[in-house]
């Protein structure tokens, strides 16, 4: 990860905004799911005691790595207390796309064992409170390429959170009728010219969400922006491509989302 890129890129007005840390606490955590072990990243800063809104993070398909942690600390600044989902077990984290290919094919052909993973991911992080400075009350999640199409199935799978964000995210589900069990409010933040998730894709997402009357749902097209686009790493142009204006918006769409749901 170019960390410094990053700094000076995607992240920079949201680190701005949260303010100076104190010291950027991260702490390990080991869970357990029928019979798998997890293990995650909490992650938060403890310039502070006050209690603050909560945000399960789900990273894209290479999962929990040194790059994405950087950007969980990022997100947290002071405002917010991130858990990092590991979505795969502790004897699974890829290496490159081929392997990243192989731990995502069981979740994305098993919507049920992925949304169990992540309600649990999330129950681990309510489970924080006593040792963190941690608001139950306000709780969120948002995702990045694989982890925003497992954000959205959070949502679809009825948990009740006050917000969730997926950043170039799969928009698919095998069952649409699912959109009537979301409570929470959602933002999908797309490339307008994404090929991993094309025109039918988004036009099916969108009929999914008007289905249900009253449901809080905006979905943002990027224009000339594509896959990975919050990813400063990404450099296959036309499909996979770091997007810094595009991924500045973004960030700064999130925050003012989350800002909107949870009060400064």
């Amino acid at each position: 990860m170019k960390l410094a890129h990053w700094l000076s890129g995607s992240l920079l007005s949201l680190s701005i905004a949260t303010g100076a840390s104190a010291e950027m606490i991260t702490r390990d955590i080991s869970y357990t799911l029928d019979g798998t072990e997890f293990k995650g990243t909490l992650v938060y800063d403890d310039a502070s005691p006050a209690k603050r809104p909560g945000l399960l993070m789900v990273p894209n398909w290479l999962g929990i790595n040194p790059a994405n942690l950087e950007q969980a600390k990022l997100v947290a600044g002071t405002k917010y207390v991130v858990f990092v989902a590991d979505m795969y077990g502790v004897g699974v984290r890829p290496q490159n796309s081929e392997q990243a290919m192989a731990a995502v094919k069981p979740l994305r052909e098993n919507r049920a064992l992925m949304r169990a993973r992540i309600n649990k991911a999330l129950a681990v992080l309510k489970a924080q409170a006593d040792s963190a400075p941690l608001d139950t009350a306000r709780l969120g999640a948002f995702g990045f390429c694989f982890g925003g199409g497992v954000a959205l199935e959070l949502a679809r799978s009825g948990t009740p959170v006050g917000g969730v964000v997926s950043f170039h995210g799969n928009l698919d589900t095998p069952d649409p009728a699912d959109a009537r069990n979301i409570k929470s409010k959602i933002l999908v933040l797309h490339g307008a010219d994404d090929p991993s998730v094309p025109p039918a894709q988004v036009q099916a997402f969108e009929a999914e969400m008007k289905s249900v009357p009253g449901l809080d749902w905006q979905l943002v097209s990027f224009g000339g922006a594509v896959h990975s686009f919050t990813d400063p790493d990404a450099n296959v142009p036309g499909r996979n491509q770091y997007h810094p204006v595009v991924a500045r918006r973004a960030y700064r769409m999130m925050d003012e989302f989350f800002t909107e749901i949870f009060g400064s």
